[in-house]
C-alpha cells in the first residue's frame, strides 16, 4: 500500500503494509446513531431515479437536538460493501443529499455530513445520468444553506465525490484521514500513466489532516487511538460526538445570513491564504 497511517510527525507519507485510512471496520455513519437514546429515521431515494445506498441520509436527534445527516457508507463486510458500492455514490445519491439538505434548510435543521469515499462512482450509467451535474448541485446546495452544516472526514475524502458534501461551515478530520481533489493513484495515472507512483505523488499533493489544517482547509483534527480509529471505536465515536456537538454549538448564535457569511468567508480565506 502507498500510505501508512502510522506516519512520521512531519506528515510525510511513508510506504508500509498498514493502510488504516482505507479500513472500514469503523462505520461512523451507523455507529453515531445506533445508541438506544438516539433517534434516526433514514430516508431513501432522490425522487427522480432510484435509491443509492452508498450515501446514507435521514433525520434524527443528536444529543437531544434535531439534525439532518448525510454520509458516505462503505460497509464493513463483503456483502455490505457490495450493497453500499464501497461508498462510491452515483448521481442519485447526491440528488438524495440535495433533497435532504433542502428539506433541512426549510425546517431550520442543521446538517451533518460524514465523509469517507474514494470518489463518486465512475461508471457509464453514472455519467449518462449526469454525475458531474449532481456533484456540482450538491456543492452549491451546501454553500447556500441557511442552517449550520458541519462535515467530518473519517477516512478517505477523495475528489468531487467528497467535496460535494464537505463544503461546510466547519470541517473536522480524523488524524490519519486524507483529503484531496484527486486520489494519488489517479494523479499518478494522469501524470505518468503509471498508477504505481502513487506514493511519490501523495507526498507532493499534501493530503494529510496536518496539511489540511495548515492550509486552513479544515478547522480541527480529531486525534485517533494508536493504530487507527477502529482500534478503539467506542472511544473514537464518543470523541467524535463531542467534537461535532462543539462545532454546532459554536454556530448556534448565527442567523441564516450570518451562517452563509461565515461559510463564504471560510472559503474565501482558504483562497487568500493559499494564493
Amino acid at each position: 500500500m502507498w500510505w501508512n497511517r502510522r506516519q512520521a510527525p512531519e506528515t510525510r507519507l511513508t510506504d508500509g503494509d498498514f493502510n488504516a485510512a482505507l479500513d472500514d471496520h469503523l462505520s461512523i455513519v451507523i455507529s453515531l446513531f445506533s445508541e438506544p437514546k438516539t433517534e434516526f429515521t433514514p430516508m431513501a431515494g432522490d425522487r427522480k431515479f432510484a435509491e443509492d445506498e452508498a450515501l446514507v441520509g435521514g433525520f434524527g436527534r443528536f444529543r437531544g437536538e434535531a439534525i439532518c445527516v448525510v454520509g458516505q457508507e462503505k460497509g464493513a463486510t463483503t456483502d455490505s460493501r457490495i450493497k453500499h458500492n464501497f461508498g462510491m455514490a452515483r448521481p442519485e445519491g447526491y440528488r438524495k443529499a440535495v433533497r435532504l439538505m433542502e428539506m433541512a434548510d426549510r425546517f431550520g435543521i442543521p446538517v451533518l455530513s460524514i465523509v469517507d469515499s474514494a470518489g463518486a462512482y465512475p461508471g457509464i450509467g453514472a455519467e449518462e445520468r449526469g454525475v458531474a451535474e449532481a456533484i456540482a448541485r450538491s456543492t452549491d446546495t451546501c454553500l447556500s444553506l441557511g442552517v449550520a452544516n458541519v462535515a467530518i472526514i473519517t477516512g478517505e475524502g477523495m475528489s468531487g465525490g467528497a467535496i460535494a458534501i464537505t463544503t461546510a461551515n466547519k470541517v473536522l478530520m480524523f488524524e490519519h484521514a486524507i483529503y484531496s481533489v484527486i486520489s494519488p493513484e489517479a494523479a499518478s495515472s494522469i501524470l505518468w500513466r503509471d498508477g504505481t507512483k502513487a506514493q511519490e505523488v501523495a507526498n507532493g499533493m499534501k493530503i494529510t489532516a496536518q496539511d489540511m489544517l495548515r492550509f486552513g482547509v479544515i478547522d480541527q483534527i480529531l486525534k485517533e487511538p494508536s493504530g487507527g480509529a477502529h482500534r478503539d471505536s467506542t472511544a473514537m465515536i464518543s470523541a467524535t460526538g463531542d467534537a461535532i456537538a462543539e462545532a454546532f454549538n459554536d454556530l448556534r448564535n448565527l442567523d441564516a445570513d450570518g451562517i452563509r457569511r461565515h461559510r463564504r468567508q471560510k472559503f474565501l480565506d482558504i483562497g487568500r491564504k493559499l494564493g
